[in-house]
């Protein structure tokens, strides 16, 4: 079934959500990847690509607090540009300023403490950001 993935790009992890194209749009956490490099990132991503037959891709920007672009967001854009050469897929971006905060507090509401976020925040924050790309749509 055709999708959209989401990345929540960090410099030591990548989160990953899914959303189907077809029927209710609901962004899922689906993984988190351990960052290496650009280029070796962009292969792993290219290959969920390819396994969950995704038309687009959507890299969220942590923009700074004024809306500015500092390392990370820079960080974001190579790997969205790398996974986007590899695919062929659109990739779009989407501000994602205070994801992770509201990944945190939907983890939260479902009963988990800080500690046992650690292992799903990156994938809950791409599926928020992915769920703000839809809405925006």
């Amino acid at each position: 079934m055709p999708s959209i993935l989401s990345l929540d790009v960090g410099t030591k992890t990548i989160g990953v959500a899914r959303a189907y194209t077809t029927g209710p749009r609901i962004a899922t956490p689906m993984l988190t990847l351990r960052r290496k490099s650009v280029k070796k990132d962009a292969a792993a991503i290219a290959e969920l690509c390819r396994k969950h037959d995704a038309s687009a891709v959507v890299v969220g920007l942590p923009l700074e607090e004024d809306g500015g672009e500092g390392r990370p967001v820079r960080l974001a854009r190579q790997v969205g540009g790398a996974v986007g050469e590899l695919t062929g897929l659109p990739v779009h971006y989407q501000d994602e300023r205070y994801s992770t905060l509201e990944a945190s507090r939907r983890l939260s509401a479902q009963g988990m403490d800080a500690r046992r976020q650690k292992s799903v925040i990156d994938q809950a924050a791409a599926a928020v950001i992915l769920e703000d790309w839809l809405g925006a749509q």
